[in-house]
């Protein structure tokens, strides 16, 4: 494979790493390649984005490849993370601070097993918006980083602490999430961060089969498609015998 197309891949899969990065050996086991080419291929990475004045960069922290903005747009971004415009959330981001909210501390693994697809991005708004925070690490393969809360969080919701949030016991069940969801963001009362306030989400929220992030696979539409053959027979059947008896 031609280096042009593979640093191209590396820079996706930095991009799709997020700030976890990712170090020249699990790139080198990603691509099949050599971890020696492979942290040239970085280098060359890095010389052809300061290069060509791109807006991001790579950087290495701790041993791991991360994909970055650069130091001199943070006025701008700083302006996008406040922006009025960009205060509400999607139902996605919703959703996950409600889970860590109540289940705090969690790491993005849990919240994924909860929510059944990836909160990368919606974990990073909430940071974005310091709304969660990181609280610690789990003891497990890793060391994941543990989520929870912020005092941003309680302030902005009016709370004395985590204690004063509406009952739980509604979240013990995950099928409800979307209506769990609802009743905290309704019970904190009128705030902007309300579900009605949630504008259309994007199309970048969307998974891959076009289905809305957080959907769950066993909620489908109600069919009024008959029942098959064989299944009506075998109810004929069953009849019969009850007759027969």
């Amino acid at each position: 494979m031609e280096a042009a197309k593979l640093k191209s891949i590396i820079e996706g899969l930095l991009l799709a790493a997020g700030d976890e990065g990712l170090t020249a050996r699990q790139l080198a086991e990603v691509l099949d390649q050599d971890s020696k080419l492979v942290a040239d291929l970085v280098n060359d990475l890095k010389r052809d984005l300061k290069r060509l004045k791109r807006g991001v960069q790579v950087v290495e922290i701790a041993g791991s490849y991360q994909l970055t903005t650069l130091p001199a747009h943070a006025p701008y971004l700083e302006r996008l993370a406040y922006s009025p415009a960009k205060n509400t959330l999607s139902q996605a981001a919703l959703e996950t601070l409600a889970i860590i909210a109540y289940r705090q501390p969690l790491t993005r693994i849990a919240v994924e097993e909860i929510r059944g697809v990836k909160c990368d991005r919606a974990i990073h708004t909430l940071v974005a918006k310091d709304l969660i925070e990181e609280v610690g690490r789990a003891e497990a393969l890793g060391r994941p980083i543990l989520y929870g809360t912020t005092k941003s969080f309680l302030d902005y919701f009016g709370l004395g602490g985590i204690g004063e949030l509406p009952d739980s016991a509604a979240f013990e069940n995950d099928i409800g999430l979307e209506e769990d969801t609802r009743m905290l963001f309704d019970k904190l009362g009128g705030q902007q961060l309300t579900i009605d306030d949630i504008a259309a989400m994007d199309e970048d929220e969307l998974d891959d089969d076009g289905m809305q992030e957080g959907a769950l696979p066993w909620q489908d539409e109600p069919t009024d498609e008959p029942l098959s053959r064989d299944r009506t027979e075998s109810a004929a059947a069953l009849q019969d015998e009850e007759n027969d008896r």
